[in-house]
């Protein structure tokens, strides 16, 4: 796919256009000069047309060590900043080269632009903040750039002024959709050779798009400084975030994708998230990305720094990955050396995260490699169980199991059954069991029950759903279960008597398959 890189320098819109031409506002935009620091990724379609297009942090030039911070540490954030949008304009067949149309040209955006001309890319420049028809004279001031005149396009993103005219441009640059090819195709053969033709889509009848069981979407969800971009780098086997020690270096959701096997995994390095009163400057804006991160992945990867105590905000932020019902999986990171106190952080994290019981705990080290190809293997091992069904006889077999084990409790001498369970939904696994009086079931032993089945039925990683219901109770889950047999054309009667039975067909058992 095409690759198209927004370069220039911090805040002179490169995010809002990436922003106009994703058609969504899925990079954080704001006054503060240096807002985005990682590489942003996102597919886009120019009038049908498809590329990839990635927004760069500013190149500047880079503060001197010591000039903002005492450690140095802030020079070495925008050190990587710069050096990945330089990677990223080499990596890319079009660059768009953005600058600043309120400011006169800059010496240093002339040397670098003069150098991206040496590469033989595709190139444009795009001033920015052109706002009304008398601001375009400014133009002639940015031929010192040496551009031609169909390569150089003043436009206003916060107006939506000349943008169309650049589009136009980058749609003459990428290669015709499949779609194209097939129109010139079609016009280019005899009225006899159309009427051999045979379309296999009926006119008006749109082609679904296959659910893909094989894309794992993986969140990475900490505190600030902890290390969750060094670990998506380690698993990825290159920096593609920017890695510091300052706390509060991500501040995009970063997204990557990369191929395991037959499965591909898409993770999401998201921003640290501080306790509210300790958030400042732009970290605010990460807090509104994280739980949309969150409600579209599969599996969230929790990271907790091995090296320093729990906290209060670690468990507050594992507290997000319960509620959104993700596969899960607890990394201790910074474990660089053998340490044999294993045994005694795992204890206290199962005693401090008790919604998380099901998540493994895996010891990793980013910085040595120490665990990573086992995270990965975990990675793939949660999300089958993530996905996975059980058949309905079995899942019966072990809820009777259960019961002989540990009865079923009669609360005021109501005597409960359960006639029978079926899995009715997947991601994660969601159970229902129809019983006579689904209200006095406690919650202990609907908790008894869902772990009874993760031992036995192989759930590590992931939360699984228990529903109480009664007979003839219909809950959204349930009509959409037999939809799905509906649309398999098995007959509704193959399902619905099961709900509607009457007392005298029940057996005595406890469960009846």
């Amino acid at each position: 796919m095409i690759k198209i890189a927004l370069i220039g320098q911090p805040n002179v819109g490169k995010s809002s256009l990436f922003n106009r031409l994703a058609r969504k506002k899925v990079a954080i935009v704001s006054d503060i000069s240096g807002t985005t620091r990682d590489v942003r990724r996102r597919e886009i379609e120019i009038s049908g047309r498809a590329a990839l297009m990635l927004d760069t942090g500013g190149i500047s030039k880079v503060r001197g060590k010591g000039e903002e911070m005492s450690d140095g540490s802030e020079y070495k954030i925008f050190k990587n900043v710069k050096q990945k949008a330089i990677d990223t304009a080499k990596e890319a067949d079009i660059v768009l080269y953005m600058v600043d149309g309120k400011c006169i040209p800059d010496e240093e955006d002339k040397t670098f632009f003069y150098e991206l001309q040496g590469l033989g890319k595709q190139l444009a420049l795009v001033v920015n903040k052109i706002d009304n028809d008398k601001e375009l004279e400014r133009l002639w001031d940015f031929y010192e750039f040496g551009i031609n005149e169909e390569e150089m396009f003043g436009i206003s993103v916060s107006h939506n002024r000349g943008t169309k005219k650049l589009f136009e441009w980058l749609y003459e640059q990428l290669p015709p959709s499949e779609e194209e090819l097939e129109q010139e195709h079609r016009e280019s053969l005899s009225e006899e050779e159309l009427s051999l033709l045979v379309d296999p889509i009926e006119e008006g009848q749109e082609k679904e798009e296959p659910f893909d069981p094989n894309h794992i979407k993986v969140a990475i969800i900490g505190k600030p400084n902890v290390g969750k971009s060094s670990i998506l780098n380690a698993l990825i086997g290159e920096e593609r975030s920017v890695v510091s020690p300052v706390a509060g270096t991500t501040i995009d959701p970063v997204d990557e994708t990369y191929n395991v096997a037959d499965k591909t995994i898409t993770f999401v390095d998201t921003a640290g998230l501080r306790r509210r009163g300790k958030i400042v400057g732009i970290e605010k804006y990460a807090l509104m990305r994280t739980e949309d991160m969150l409600s579209q992945a599969n599996i969230a990867m929790v990271v907790l720094d091995g090296s320093q105590p729990l906290s209060d905000q670690d468990e507050k932020i594992s507290g997000l990955v319960d509620r959104f019902g993700l596969g899960t999986i607890i990394i201790l990171n910074k474990w660089d050396e053998n340490r044999d106190d294993f045994e005694k952080i795992s204890k206290e994290i199962r005693e401090r995260f008790r919604f998380l019981y099901y998540a493994p705990i895996m010891a990793v080290s980013a910085k040595t490699g120490r665990g990573i190809k086992k995270l990965e293997d975990k990675i793939l091992t949660v999300f089958e169980n993530y996905h996975k069904r059980i058949k309905t006889s079995v899942l019966n077999n072990t809820i009777e199991e259960a019961i002989k084990r540990h009865s079923l409790p009669s609360p005021n001498g109501n005597r409960l059954r359960i006639y029978f369970a079926t899995q009715f939904d997947a991601n994660p696994p969601t159970i229902a069991v129809i019983m006579n009086k689904p209200r006095l079931l406690h919650f202990s032993y609907k908790r008894y029950l869902i772990n009874f089945l993760r031992d036995h039925l192989g759930f590590e990683g992931v939360p699984i759903r228990l529903v109480a219901r009664g007979r003839g109770e219909r809950t959204a889950e349930q009509e959409q279960f037999e939809a799905t047999y509906q649309k398999f054309d098995i007959p509704s009667d193959f399902i619905l008597p099961k709900f509607e039975l009457q007392d005298d067909d029940f057996c005595e058992d406890e469960v009846c398959h």
